[in-house]
């Protein structure tokens, strides 16, 4: 390889953002590529890297599941998927595809303990952050383990036609459940509705409130036994006059307070009567509570992704230089699925 021609680019997080977050929070930074490596260790290109609504929560300033925000002036840290193109791992040889945490940047030197190896006769290795990598993780076990669905039983998911919401509404009905998502679009309820064959979808954008919505989802489904929560704010408002007895809510995320309601957030429902009345329960989860599980999930839902039965949706934005536009457009676009820089 010749290294006077290859450079090394990384996005280096430089400004706490406030509201939206998005290119002035970051720099872009070059220097030549270096293939030495320390026994253990392995050298990945980037081919693929992740864009998650957990990032803006990493920079919030007040306490979250990180006992610190996100650090200023270091690489912003990112799922990603690439090749090893040098290695003094045992585990690992040239042209093996990986993925790890390995950040923004167009090469990762890491140690092998921290990389999986992947399969690309499996599925196409970007599922690797995707269907069969985080998101599914978060999306089987808050499902199964948070929310114990029965067949027969309403499930309700928000922000049904993103990453985790789409896979949640599908597992769902794998499940034997009925199945209303919420999303913001007449297109996207469309593809729910008939691509992934829910029950109902409801667009929250035809909705002046919290009680409107609340009476659409109850007019539908006659009550909600799981509610798989992924925006918060008041569309969850919406959700506790209407829960059924010994209902389950599981807290997966709130990207609706992701720009700016993070340091001062948006005070809650007064929503403890209705858990009292239904003797339901709320449960926050979080994908790194079930790292461990990783080689469990893959063995369930990959055959599921082989076979069809699962589909999953990528939203790919190619350029390297895209991403911190990329993250923005996570809270302000329109995109449906996992969304994934092509570097």
């Amino acid at each position: 390889m010749d290294t006077h021609q290859t450079m090394h680019q990384q996005w280096i997080y430089r400004q706490h953002p406030s509201g939206l977050v998005g290119p002035e929070h970051y720099e872009l930074v070059q220097q030549p590529l270096s293939t030495e490596l320390s026994a253990g260790e392995v050298l990945v290109k980037t081919s693929f890297i992740s864009v998650d609504p957990y990032m803006r929560i990493n920079q919030s300033l007040k306490p979250t599941y990180n006992a610190e925000p996100h650090p200023l002036d270091i690489v912003q840290s990112a799922g990603a998927v690439g090749e090893v193109i040098a290695s003094q791992s045992t585990g690992f040889a040239v042209g093996d595809w990986v993925e790890g945490m390995l950040g923004w940047q167009t090469h990762a030197r890491v140690h092998g303990g921290v990389l999986r190896k992947l399969d690309p006769l499996q599925a196409p290795v970007s599922t690797a952050l995707g269907v069969l990598g985080m998101p599914g993780r978060t999306a089987w076990f808050g499902l199964t383990e948070s929310g114990r669905p029965h067949a027969g039983e309403v499930v309700v998911v928000s922000g049904a036609a993103g990453a985790v919401g789409s896979l949640v509404a599908q597992f769902a009905r794998h499940h034997g459940c009925k199945v209303l998502g919420i999303a913001g679009g007449p297109s996207k309820c469309a593809w729910l509705t008939e691509t992934l064959n829910l029950d109902w979808a409801l667009d929250y954008k035809e909705f002046a409130d919290a009680e409107t919505l609340s009476r659409a989802i109850k007019s539908r489904t006659g009550g909600v036994d799981v509610y798989f929560d992924n925006v918060g704010g008041w569309i969850t408002d919406a959700i506790f006059p209407i829960i059924n007895r010994r209902a389950r809510m599981v807290i997966c995320g709130s990207i609706s307070q992701y720009s700016g309601g993070l340091d001062v957030p948006e005070m809650g429902p007064r929503f403890l009567h209705h858990m009292l009345y239904q003797r339901a329960t709320i449960q926050g989860m979080l994908a790194r509570d079930y790292v461990h599980r990783m080689d469990e999930m893959v063995r369930i839902v990959g055959p599921m992704v082989k076979s069809g039965d699962i589909l999953f949706e990528e939203t790919i934005v190619h350029g390297f230089e895209e991403l911190p536009a990329t993250l923005r457009s996570l809270f302000t676009g329109d995109h449906r699925g996992k969304l994934l820089v092509r570097v």
